[in-house]
């Protein structure tokens, strides 16, 4: 499952393959039967929508995972600046700016770095 993002419970390459065998199954029983057309129809157009969800969760899963890695890399420089605070440095802030302007949460500083 390479392509499956390690918080997703869903494994998205055995759920193409599985949605390839399905499509593949719908195929042949439409050739043997064409009599039911209309159901076949609904089978296709159901089945069709598989790729869609499995983008569309991968797509979140790599939304979610830079919100985690964000909020992750705020807490670590919260934590930086309250040690930087209890060890009186200069400017304790620093740590919370330059994470804040590095997510592009404040403007770029005067030197013009981001």
């Amino acid at each position: 499952m390479p392509d499956t993002p390690p918080h997703v419970k869903v494994n998205v390459q055995e759920v193409r393959t599985r949605n390839l065998a399905a499509r593949e199954i719908v195929a042949n029983l439409s050739a043997a039967m064409p009599s039911i057309e209309d159901l076949w129809l609904r089978l296709y157009a159901a089945l069709a929508d598989v790729p869609t969800l499995v983008s569309e969760i991968t797509r979140l899963a790599a939304v979610l995972a830079k919100v985690r890695r964000d909020r992750a890399n705020l807490v670590a420089a919260g934590r930086a600046t309250l040690k930087a605070d209890r060890d009186a440095e200069p400017d304790p802030l620093y740590y919370l700016r330059d994470e804040l302007r590095a997510q592009g949460h404040l403007p770029p500083d005067a030197w013009g770095r981001s």
